[in-house]
């Protein structure tokens, strides 16, 4: 059998190798062009992602969608997933608050990330935020030291850290924050 992202997608809808799955209401794989120039890897689903099941649909990914137009990048040519496919929460009354995933969840779905890269084998991987930093820069990256700054992931093809979307929506100086992200998604860009 031929491994392809709608095989992955199936398979993935099954994972049990953490207990996120247990309280998220589903798996959130990727999504997007198959062979996207670019793939954007976040963190984890949130709240929205979990109940619509795809990635980047609730305010971060409004935010995404926005500092893309202006990187000249197009959303509908990229391919977007997340480093953890279940959504970690606290519940505070009826809300979902958002947990960061441990290193053993984020190892876990390190497969499910692994078999997207080798599929879609993008010019440039967009790596937004420490959690898929550790997934696919190792736990000594940071992104504060290196944002903006091409890593070489094969001949021709590289990372680019910045922040995730999400950061933009909590800086105590929101277009501070979101310049420096569109400054690093043109960096991209300019890569692929």
């Amino acid at each position: 059998m031929e491994i392809s992202l709608p095989a992955l997608r199936d398979a993935a809808r099954c994972c049990e190798g953490c207990d996120l799955y247990r309280n998220a209401t589903q798996t959130v794989f990727g999504d997007g062009a198959p062979d996207a120039r670019y793939m954007l890897v976040g963190e984890q689903p949130g709240d929205q992602e979990d109940r619509r099941g795809a990635p980047f649909v609730g305010p971060a990914g409004r935010m995404l969608d926005k500092a893309l137009e202006e990187a000249g990048i197009d959303r509908e040519a990229v391919y977007v997933t997340n480093a953890v496919k279940h959504f970690k929460f606290e519940p505070r009354g009826k809300r979902r608050i958002h947990q960061k995933p441990t290193a053993a969840e984020i190892d876990a779905c390190r497969p499910w990330l692994n078999a997207e890269m080798l599929l879609v084998d993008p010019a440039v991987t967009l790596v937004l935020g420490a959690t898929a930093a550790r997934a696919l820069l190792g736990p000594s990256f940071r992104v504060t030291r290196h944002r903006g700054e091409p890593v070489p992931r094969r001949e021709g093809a590289y990372y680019v850290a910045t922040i995730h979307p999400s950061a933009i929506l909590r800086a105590p100086d929101r277009d501070t924050a979101y310049a420096g992200f569109v400054a690093d998604l043109k960096v991209a860009a300019a890569l692929a």
